[in-house]
């Protein structure tokens, strides 16, 4: 912190040419003994800290952000009409920040469901999966018949499972048969399928979808797995009630299935931000950065995702990498998405929302330079493609959209038995059969939407709370929401309609 500046804004690094605003700054209020604001500057919105030439690259973290496309005076507000997007030169220097990580004995604990080779699971819940969206109004007709707050006798015998839940999709037929969408769709229900907050699952499909459940059984190895059709049973009441049935042989087996101790190294985190605002890279993501070094530490697992929101920061994960087929695999992740945006006509700068940008971010680098944070400073041990199975142990990076619940879906496809998940704008999100903790970046949006939100970060901003006290809540509240804690979301009943694998491929 630069000392001679006015406590209302924040200097992030030294380099920067720009400061951020803790509150709204009015036009003359002091920001420096010789710099007042020119206007209005929103909260989490940026500042000029001296003159800034049109052309001169705008510095946030130490790192560009963007260009001024036009000469921006010192104490003007720098946004989107000020500051445009502009490729640079970046130096990925791969490997060459590799650290040691030192692991922590005894590790911290949590109560989970031993799934053997599956892993440990944090629920324990009855999933309803189908192959095809034709079959999505049975599968809901299924687990419709064991809503607690509809038919609370049919789960009341069985207090140790959490639910069953439909988790439908729009895809499974109209595609190539071997190509990469159909691919892509059965590693994501395989993975859903294998996943430890599972007890059991039952698998409906239509009967004549090109995603036959025979060949999704074969391919992601899921024999012995419950399946049924709806042309099979005899129509749509015919195979609910099937489905009925079958549920009600297996919740018994779920029931009698109870938590035991685990240590740490069974978590498998998944990292999201969504609604994110101009604190974000300040407040939470930086927080849960320190409480994903501390996880690692504890021989655990994060999973770092949306390939659209670390690019222009990727040089600060590659630096991390543990080898060069690490890094390099992360910049090809990288590289097709620049082809695949070119290719449909997009630009990865489109990236930042309306709320985004109304909270205070510009371009794609600087919201990136921001979400690259919740990876903290581990080493990165190694790249997946979407939904693949996640075996290593450590920061991880899968590739993914940036659509929050598309990526979020790929990593508990993953395995991720966690979420944990930083907004700033407000984001409503959950994820059956994985709890997701919600983490706001601002005390604003805990007092207005507290309902939502977990845990304030918000108070690291007005310096209630340090970065390590409010790590090591995020952290002590991973382990007690592995062990059964409620999140909001999940009180709410968020999780179902928030499965959707990405469509890949053509739908013909």
């Amino acid at each position: 912190m630069d000392e001679t500046l006015s406590p209302t804004v924040l200097l992030l690094h030294p380099d920067d040419n720009v400061a951020i605003a803790r509150r709204q700054l009015i036009d003359g209020i002091r920001i420096r003994s010789d710099l007042v604001a020119k206007g209005l500057i929103p909260p989490a919105h940026k500042v000029a800290l001296r003159n800034i030439r049109a052309g001169e690259a705008i510095r946030r973290y130490g790192q560009v952000i963007g260009v001024a496309t036009r000469l921006i005076y010192g104490g003007e507000h720098v946004h989107t009409h000020n500051l445009a997007m502009q490729s640079f030169d970046r130096d990925y220097a791969i490997a060459s920040e590799v650290g040691e990580t030192l692991l922590i004995e005894p590790r911290a604990t949590f109560m989970a469901y031993d799934r053997g080779n599956r892993g440990k699971g944090t629920r324990n819940y009855i999933g309803i999966l189908t192959t095809v969206n034709c079959s999505a109004t049975v599968a809901r007709g299924i687990a419709d018949k064991f809503r607690k707050d509809v038919f609370p006798e049919r789960l009341a015998p069985y207090p140790n499972v959490d639910g069953v839940v439909a988790l439908t999709h729009a895809l499974g037929c109209a595609t190539d048969a071997r190509g990469e969408g159909i691919d892509v769709l059965r590693r994501t229900l395989g993975g859903y399928a294998r996943h430890p907050n599972f007890a059991s699952i039952l698998i409906v499909g239509l009967g004549c979808e090109t995603n036959q459940i025979e060949d999704l059984v074969e391919s992601e190895g899921l024999e012995p797995a419950c399946t049924m059709t709806i042309q099979a049973a005899g129509g749509t009441a015919k195979a609910i009630a099937q489905g009925v049935a079958e549920v009600e042989r297996l919740l018994p087996l779920a029931n009698d299935i109870r938590r035991t101790e685990a240590d740490a190294s069974h978590l498998i985190v998944g990292l999201q931000c969504g609604g994110s605002d101009g604190y974000s890279g300040i407040t939470a993501n930086p927080a849960l950065g320190r409480a994903v070094d501390l996880l690692v530490q504890n021989g655990g697992t994060a999973i770092l995702s949306e390939t659209p929101e670390i690019f222009g920061a990727e040089h600060l994960l590659t630096r991390r990498a543990i080898s060069a087929e690490v890094g390099r695999k992360l910049l090809d992740k990288v590289a097709w998405w620049e082809c695949y945006c070119e290719r449909m006509g997009a630009d990865l700068n489109n990236n930042p929302s309306a709320g985004n940008k109304a909270g205070g971010l510009t371009t794609i680098l600087e919201k990136s330079l921001g979400a690259v944070a919740k990876g903290g400073t581990s080493n990165l041990v190694e790249v997946y493609g979407y939904a693949q199975r996640v075996r290593a142990r450590g920061l991880v990076f899968m590739d993914s959209p940036g659509y929050d619940p598309v990526s979020a879906t790929g990593q508990v496809a993953g395995g991720a038995n966690l979420l944990c998940f930083t907004t700033g704008r407000g984001s409503a999100y959950g994820c059956a059969p994985t709890p997701s903790i919600k983490l706001s970046t601002n005390s604003s949006l805990w007092l207005r939407q507290n309902e939502d939100i977990d845990l304030n970060c918000g108070d690291i901003l007005n310096d209630a709370k340090d970065m390590e006290e409010v790590s090591r809540e995020i952290f002590h509240l991973m382990l007690s929401t592995a062990s059964g804690r409620r999140t909001k979301s999940e009180l709410h009943g968020y999780g179902q309609s928030e499965f959707v694998p990405w469509q890949l491929g053509a739908i013909l």
